[in-house]
């Protein structure tokens, strides 16, 4: 004798189906909802870095001073604060090009850059960074150094935040001015007078080069350890600088601009 289907048991297995949809939908909307509302939360402590020279407790520089004291170390932190324009241009272009080729170009995050490097790794590469100028900036102002995907998100919602907020021309600066170049050796103008004795502004295309390799690693790549990698980026740098005349361009209109401003 064939077994009857009961229509009752259908109907309740597809109520019971549409219940889970309807509440696995409910949950991503507030989830969406939160995300927006932590997205669009202006982080506190903008404004300070808005103009002049920044507050000293940034995070990176937190960190260092922080192994020091575990340590043991009486060291102190090398730092000078100086504006763009007192920032010599091969400098700039070289930091740029090393870092951030297209930083006038794409928004906060570059999108074209994170899928060129998903490609790469995907072919069997290294997968390198693809973080912008301004989320490293934002890295370095606020975050751990830890590598996780919360922080990463946490480091594009800064750094959109950073773009509205500050502009391009200003996160170049303080970029410039409290990156690594060395261990505890921050910003433009203290490298130049650790390193060669000059001031930010007197550097030539090759020491520009010499400072920008350092940035990826600069505790163990720089001008003092001279190792064979950063003597590599250094001269990759250098080659590139040659084919940017445009890149060199568009940073003398910035400066001009900001000294017309000042007029």
């Amino acid at each position: 004798m064939p077994t009857l289907l009961n229509p009752y048991n259908g109907c309740m297995a597809l109520g019971r189906r549409h219940y889970l949809i309807a509440a696995a939908l409910s949950l991503l909307l507030v989830g969406a909802a939160l995300v927006a509302a932590w997205w669009w939360r202006r982080p506190p402590g903008l404004d300070a870095w808005g103009s002049g020279d920044p507050p000293t407790g940034w995070a990176t520089r937190a960190r260092q001073e922080g192994v020091w004291r575990r340590e043991g170390v009486h060291r102190r932190i090398q730092y000078s604060y100086v504006p763009l324009s007192e920032i010599s241009p091969e400098l700039q272009l070289a930091v740029l090009v090393s870092e951030d080729l297209d930083f006038f170009g794409h928004g906060a995050v570059d999108l074209r850059a994170i899928r060129e490097a998903i490609a790469e790794w995907r072919e069997g590469g290294r997968l390198r960074g693809a973080s912008t100028i301004s989320q490293q900036l934002a890295k370095n102002l606020y975050l751990s150094g830890e590598r996780t995907l919360w922080r990463k998100v946490e480091e594009a919602r800064l750094a959109w935040w950073m773009e509205r907020t500050l502009g391009k021309r200003r996160i170049l600066e303080l970029y410039l001015n409290i990156v690594e170049f060395g261990p505890g050796v921050y910003g433009a103008e203290a490298a130049a007078a650790h390193y060669f004795g000059a001031h930010a502004n007197d550097l030539d295309a090759d020491r520009g080069a010499a400072l920008a390799a350092a940035i990826p690693s600069p505790g163990r790549d720089n001008p003092s350890t001279r190792s064979r990698r950063w003597e590599v980026r250094q001269g990759l740098i250098r080659a590139r600088i040659e084919r940017v005349a445009w890149l060199r361009e568009r940073l003398r209109r910035l400066n001009q601009q900001q000294a017309g401003s000042r007029r």
